[in-house]
C-alpha cells in the first residue's frame, strides 16, 4: 500500500479534509500530522512533519496545504532531502515530477477549488520521474 503524509495549517484545513478522503477512497494508506481543526496554527511545523515523514522514508509522498501554499512549501523545502513544489494546476504537477523528481505536493486551499486539488493531486502522484540525465544532474546540484 502506498503511504502518503498529509499535513496543513488552518488555512488549508478544509482541503486537506476533501484530499485525505479522497485518497483513502484510491486505497493509500493517508499519515495526517495535523492540523486537525481550524484553529489557527503555525504553517511550517506542519510543512516540516510532512517533510521529515517523506525524507525519513515513512511516507511515499507528500502534500502540504496552507492558505497560499506558499509559506508550507517554503517551510518544507528547508528539509534536506525535501523537494516541495507549489502547484496550481496539473501541468505545473507533471512537471513537477517529470523534471525535479517533486516528492511533495503543496497547494493553497485558498487559490484554488476542491476539483482543481484533486486533479493535480492524481497528476502528482500518477507520473514518474523522467530519469533523464540533464534532470539528475540538476536535481543534484539542488541537494548540494
Amino acid at each position: 500500500m502506498r503511504k502518503i503524509a498529509i499535513g496543513c495549517d488552518h488555512g488549508g484545513f478544509p482541503l486537506k479534509e476533501v484530499v485525505k478522503r479522497h485518497l483513502e477512497e484510491k486505497g493509500f494508506e493517508v499519515i495526517d500530522v495535523g492540523c486537525y481543526t481550524a484553529a489557527s496554527v503555525d504553517y511550517p511545523e506542519y510543512g516540516k512533519k510532512v517533510a521529515r515523514a517523506v525524507t525519513g522514508g515513512e511516507a511515499e509522498k507528500g502534500i502540504c496545504i496552507c492558505s497560499t501554499g506558499i509559506g508550507i512549501s517554503m517551510a518544507a523545502n528547508k528539509v534536506k532531502g525535501a523537494r516541495a513544489a507549489l502547484c496550481h494546476d496539473p501541468y505545473s504537477a507533471k512537471m513537477t515530477r517529470l523534471h525535479n523528481d517533486a516528492n511533495i505536493l503543496c497547494m493553497g486551499g485558498l487559490v484554488i477549488g476542491n476539483n482543481l486539488a484533486l486533479e493535480i493531486t492524481e497528476v502528482f502522484l500518477n507520473t514518474d520521474f523522467s530519469g533523464e540525465e540533464r534532470h539528475q544532474r540538476r536535481i543534484d546540484l539542488i541537494e548540494d
